[in-house]
């Protein structure tokens, strides 16, 4: 219990520091060093697969089963919020402040819960089995709903060809899943080494999907330094939006299920994103996209503080 309260009255530990440090210096690295960035980008999707399973070996199978059917009904009116009513919702406000950006935040908040969600999940002590619950959940129907969004709301059509993404999906939830499994009855004596390991890892796995991403923006940055500046203005603006409704949309739930609800809206996969904006829109949308990372890793942020307010005592 003294632990559980030592770490919720801090505000930020070294290891948020090391992380943002690490955040900043990726991206500025793809930017400044894009043959370095180049690496890593056919990789990019590999890496983020060995994120999951880290994520996967701290939380167990059984854990996540429990949540399912534990909180049915939370997942469900989490997924609804999530996947049809905050893209909505985001959409309009920013058609009114801001309408150039409305097509970037409909598919923004329109994205699934990414990856890396439940590693954020573990920093600030959320649940993590409701955050792993809603990235498979959202993964699923993604490739569905985003699309008939985007058409119904903007009359666009995204011809995404569902055998690529279930394939995508497969490769990034269900094989990290399996693999988390196979290490836990074969090898279980790795277990706790890799977890000890595991953020030292994470932090490099970072590295490479941040360069890998940026890199491939390194020429349209020197070009267009004043959209890259607006672009990333608007991706924190998206995030903050995303987060307010997130840490709200369970009511008065706890604490833990707060900021899983926060971190399964406002952490998405907006790698995703950047892959369908460069085919289906325009350089705006996808620049806002490719720039939300800096947003996606900023949320700890608000997370640390909304953990600490409502951790006391």
């Amino acid at each position: 219990m003294r632990r559980k309260r030592y770490i919720s009255r801090r505000m930020f530990g070294i290891q948020d520091i090391i992380l943002f440090c690490v955040v900043i210096a990726s991206l500025a690295g793809g930017i400044l060093l894009p043959r370095v960035g180049e690496l890593f980008q056919p990789f990019i999707l590999y890496l983020l697969m060995i994120l999951l399973y880290l994520s996967f070996l701290s939380i167990r199978l059984d854990a996540i089963r429990r949540t399912f059917s534990g909180q049915a009904r939370d997942i469900a009116r989490l997924s609804i919020l999530k996947l049809i009513a905050f893209p909505v919702a985001t959409y309009l406000i920013f058609l009114l402040v801001a309408p150039a950006y409305a097509p970037s935040a409909l598919l923004l908040a329109g994205s699934s819960t990414g990856a890396v969600a439940p590693f954020i999940s573990t920093l600030v002590a959320a649940n993590g089995p409701l955050v792993i619950a809603m990235v498979v959940i959202s993964s699923l129907l993604v490739p569905f709903i985003l699309p008939l969004l985007v058409k119904l709301i903007m009359g666009q059509t995204m011809e995404i060809p569902l055998a690529v993404m279930v394939q995508m999906l497969a490769a990034m939830i269900f094989i990290p899943l399996a693999a988390s499994e196979a290490t836990r009855r074969f090898l279980p004596g790795a277990v706790p080494l890799i977890i000890k390991g595991r953020y030292a890892m994470s932090l490099m796995l970072f590295t490479g999907t941040n360069m890998g991403v940026f890199s491939k923006y390194s020429d349209y940055f020197y070009s267009h330094p004043g959209a890259i500046l607006a672009a990333t203005g608007m991706s924190v603006l998206i995030g903050a939006v995303l987060f307010g409704m997130g840490i709200f949309s369970l009511g008065r739930a706890s604490t833990e299920d707060r900021l899983a609800a926060a971190i399964s809206v406002a952490n998405i996969n907006s790698v995703l994103i950047v892959v369908f904006a460069a085919r289906f829109f325009g350089p705006l949308e996808t620049m806002v996209a490719a720039m939300f990372l800096i947003p996606f890793y900023g949320l700890i942020v608000p997370l640390r503080i909304f953990q600490r307010r409502h951790s006391r005592g």
